[in-house]
């Protein structure tokens, strides 16, 4: 059941950023049944409410979620070695790198370089693959891969369906969900909807971080303020980074998760989904945050698994059965099966004081997890 103060208090608290102009726009929906029942875009749009955004980092449940179904029809097992299938993907020690490994980020190879021109042609991309090498032994620890495990995702997709990576992933998610905004890679021409990222603000002080974390900073490792404003260039959104160049709004965001909640059109196997997006097989430290568990299912967060979900990015309240995964910038992207709410917040105004961010991050998602009560 929605609660209408709650939803009250979310858009409020969504347009303060907004009206302070500390960002350019952000769009947000909340589903529940199958449904969106609210939605709001605020701010300086290319087209009103149907504006679109790339999604950074949410990009990686979509991807995830084709690899699910290829799981599902046994073209895949977890424990496989990417090698059996990509052949160039075989050398300097990662011929024992897993399928399981590259969702939950334990692969091995977290900032191994790939960018243009290398990866907006296939024989590109696969001679980086051969080109990589292992910073530490498979399945040992976590670390974040940016974009370099979705890469090699992308090209399992293109082996076993035989059709380009996005292709695949408009055919197995976006088709058959009805999802006409989602996609990755599109074209220049096809852009005019497609809300272009800035950079706003600037970055904590030594000091602020010192006083909110105890750090003199953090390293973003390939997530830089460059990298993430080279989104906004037409022909890299063309390009669709399958770990962070999707492009959609917040509406079709909410019911991909709606989907993953009911899968009312049966594009999973039951199994394979309850264990993708309910069990934690990533418990490893993350260094870059503290060492706070990873917390991670088969390519989706599970934020309140030990009760510290804002600290994860998705604020309080959540059930503690949540599950999602958020993008750099301040995207947001979770559904609470205890609820049957899901929810997505996207901005184009990346925001480089990343305390403030956060903070945002926390009030928003903290609110839209309130606007549904559990049944």
């Amino acid at each position: 059941m929605i609660v209408p103060e709650a939803v009250r208090a979310l858009a409020e608290r969504a347009r303060r950023e907004i009206d302070a102009g500390l960002l350019p726009s952000c769009q947000l929906a909340l589903a529940i049944e199958g449904e969106v029942v609210e939605a709001w875009t605020l701010g300086e749009v290319p087209a009103g409410d149907a504006t679109r955004y790339v999604i950074f980092s949410a990009t990686k449940a979509v991807v995830a979620a084709a690899i699910w179904q290829l799981l599902g029809e046994g073209k895949l097992r977890l424990h496989d070695p990417v090698a059996q299938q990509i052949g160039e993907f075989a050398t300097h020690g990662k011929d024992a790198v897993t399928v399981e490994q590259l969702l939950l980020h334990t692969a091995g190879f977290p900032r191994a370089p790939l960018g243009p021109p290398a990866w907006e042609t296939r024989e590109g991309r696969l001679a980086a693959f051969a080109r990589w090498r292992l910073s530490w032994e498979p399945g040992t620890r976590f670390e974040y891969h940016a974009s370099s495990a979705h890469w090699v995702l992308a090209e399992l997709l293109e082996r076993l369906d035989g059709v380009d990576y996005r292709v695949a992933i408009q055919r197995r998610i976006a088709e058959p969900l009805g999802l006409r905004r989602l996609r990755l890679g599109v074209p220049p021409a096809e852009q005019g909807d497609v809300a272009r990222v800035r950079l706003v603000g600037k970055p904590p002080t030594a000091a602020e971080w010192e006083a909110a974390l105890g750090i003199a900073g953090w390293d973003p490792g390939e997530v830089t303020d460059a990298a993430l404003a080279g989104f906004a260039r037409p022909e890299v959104v063309a390009v669709g980074v399958p770990g962070a160049g999707g492009v959609c709004d917040a509406a079709e965001l909410a019911l991909f998760y709606q989907a993953l909640l009911h899968d009312r059109h049966r594009l999973w196997d039951p199994a394979v989904l309850a264990d993708a997006t309910g069990r934690v097989r990533n418990d490893f430290p993350d260094l870059q945050h503290g060492g706070l568990s990873a917390s991670r299912g088969l390519g989706v967060v599970l934020p309140n698994v030990d009760g510290r979900s804002a600290l994860r990015g998705f604020g309080h309240g959540l059930g503690p059965r949540a599950f999602g995964h958020n993008g750099a910038g301040g995207q947001l992207a979770f559904a609470d099966p205890d609820s049957g709410l899901s929810f997505a917040y996207l901005t184009n105004g990346l925001d480089r004081h990343l305390l403030r961010q956060r903070r945002r991050g926390t009030g928003i998602a903290s609110r839209a997890a309130a606007c549904a009560q559990a049944s």
